[in-house]
């Protein structure tokens, strides 16, 4: 059976829940031939990644795929692209807050996901849950860890993606998505991988 990192964060910005990691916890323990690993993350710039990578190094995936929370999006957004920046308009939970700082010194300007993002939304979307591709997943932890992942495994064979979910209904902002709506589509974005 192939193996699958899969990623949620710990709440954030005074927030008691991440629907990330809601929805990841509630996920089944295999998908479509995939055995999941479940993996809280802490909204730290570079501690998220550092983590994902350790575990990696232990399990061995075949992919890692990373969930994070985009107030504001109606979407399940999986991201096509990651950039080498550090921009937050909040601190992190560490209390650091950087103003446009390249995440990796002379690393690459941006990487694509590995993973067939545009096929995971449209699959999503055919099961009548609102979903499309993102062309930006921000300057936030979120983007640090997908940057990071990327640029560590580049030239590897290992498959790599990062989906922003909404808000959860329990927060009570909108727009919102209900958390199983959200793990119905986390589940058929993972069904999609291999089709």
């Amino acid at each position: 059976m192939k193996t699958l990192l899969i990623t949620g964060f710990e709440p954030f910005n005074n927030e008691v829940i991440n629907p990330s990691w809601s929805a990841v916890e509630r996920l089944p323990d295999v998908i479509s031939g995939y055995e999941l690993t479940k993996l809280c993350l802490p909204v730290v710039f570079g501690e998220a990644a550092l983590k994902v990578i350790s575990v990696a190094e232990e399990i061995k995936p075949d992919v890692i795929l990373c969930i994070g929370q985009a107030g504001g999006r109606s979407a399940v957004t999986p991201e096509l692209v990651g950039i080498n920046l550090r921009h937050a308009k909040i601190p992190d939970n560490s209390g650091y807050q950087p103003k446009d700082e390249p995440i990796i010194i002379d690393g690459e300007n941006a990487y694509f996901s590995t993973l067939p993002v545009r096929k995971m939304a449209e699959a999503v979307c055919e099961a009548g849950i609102e979903a499309q591709v993102s062309y930006s997943a921000g300057a936030y932890v979120c983007n640090d860890l997908l940057y990071t992942l990327l640029h560590n495994y580049k030239n590897t064979n290992k498959r790599i993606a990062f989906i922003h979910i909404p808000y959860c209904t329990e927060q009570n902002k909108n727009p919102s998505m209900d958390i199983d709506t959200v793990v119905k589509a986390l589940t058929i974005a993972i069904e999609s991988i291999d089709k």
